[in-house]
């Protein structure tokens, strides 16, 4: 999470190299307890390389299956340990795919979309 300096009141934030790692070191060690796992990425700001100071880190998560619905769904992979606050979505594969056949306006996610990890 963010700092403040000790002799300053500017708050020093992670820059995006030092974000995207974390990501990928969080995403390494889902892999290892989430066998339905199959995409990690990024999208949003980071991914577009307009991030600043305040901004949050958008993660869209694809897996196998799920049991619960759309809404919601993101609250149960705890990104509390990645360096600036987190939005996780998650799709299953089905919708995914579904998602990317979608016709005009192509949804922005997935042009923006980088994969840090992939099954």
């Amino acid at each position: 999470m963010p700092v403040r300096s000790l002799s300053s009141s500017v708050l020093k934030w992670p820059d995006a190299a030092a974000v995207v790692a974390a990501l990928q070191m969080w995403a390494q060690v889902l892999s290892q307890t989430h066998p339905e796992l199959q995409r990690v990425g990024y999208f949003g700001s980071y991914a577009r390389g307009d991030w600043g100071v305040g901004s949050d880190l958008d993660v869209v998560i694809v897996v196998e299956h799920a049991d619960a619905p759309f809404v919601g769904r993101g609250a149960s992979w705890d990104a509390t340990g990645l360096p600036v606050p987190t939005d996780v979505v998650v799709y299953t594969t089905a919708e995914w795919k579904r998602l990317s056949r979608a016709a005009r306006p192509r949804p922005r996610l997935l042009d923006e979309v980088r994969w840090i990890f992939v099954r």
